[in-house]
């Protein structure tokens, strides 16, 4: 088993980088305490960006993580592949499962987003390494998504092998009423990026995660 796949196994704290929330250059300033407080994985989401302007960032956040964090690029495969990312993202309109593992080979990692059981059927069947699996609670990033319904959730967590990391306007306020629930696995936002103290905050939200 390779790094990456042995680092997903056993991660537990995935950062999104949102180009909504903040500008390349403090998504980086935000990167460097967040990989050193001990997050597993980093995305960034990037929906308006040129394809010059989100390689460039993913190189240099690819420096921060190597070694240390997994590095995934929402949506775009190319560019994940010229920055050297560990994997890609893909949402229910983005490109196949099978034409991205493909493209990106068996060493990638490539995760799904889902809402829907069935959708988390497809995604372990075709062989995704995760799941995204919200929104969990109401979110500023989909604010047109209704929050789900806990009990889908736990259904997904008990049928699926593969890591699902509940995702979906989770904070440290309400992370409790997931991990009581016996979720180990989130995906944060805004709240790890607009924290005043990243580092604290990060090693913090693990502490709650591990129970």
């Amino acid at each position: 088993m390779s790094w990456s796949k042995k680092r997903l196994k056993n991660a537990n704290l995935y950062l999104i980088l949102d180009r909504q929330v903040l500008s390349y250059r403090d998504l980086l300033k935000a990167l460097k305490p967040a990989v050193r407080g001990g997050v597993d994985l980093v995305q960034l989401r990037d929906k308006n960006g040129s394809a010059k302007d989100i390689l460039d960032f993913c190189r240099q956040a690819r420096k921060i993580t190597a070694g240390k964090a997994l590095f995934i690029v929402n949506d775009r495969v190319d560019l994940a592949l010229l920055a050297d990312a560990d994997g890609v993202h893909l949402g229910q309109e983005d490109i196949p499962y099978a034409q991205a593992r493909g493209l990106m080979g068996p060493q990638a990692i490539i995760g799904v987003s889902c809402q829907r059981l069935e959708q988390v059927k497809e995604a372990q069947r075709q062989g995704a390494d995760y799941i995204g699996f919200g929104s969990v609670f109401k979110t500023q990033t989909k604010p047109e998504r209704k929050c789900m319904n806990l009990e889908l959730l736990n259904r997904v967590l008990e049928m699926t092998k593969i890591p699902v990391f509940s995702i979906g306007g989770i904070s440290r306020s309400n992370l409790s009423q997931l991990t009581a629930q016996g979720v180990r696995r989130v995906a944060i936002c805004r709240d790890i990026l607009l924290a005043q103290n990243i580092k604290e905050t990060v090693a913090s939200l693990k502490n709650m995660l591990r129970g």
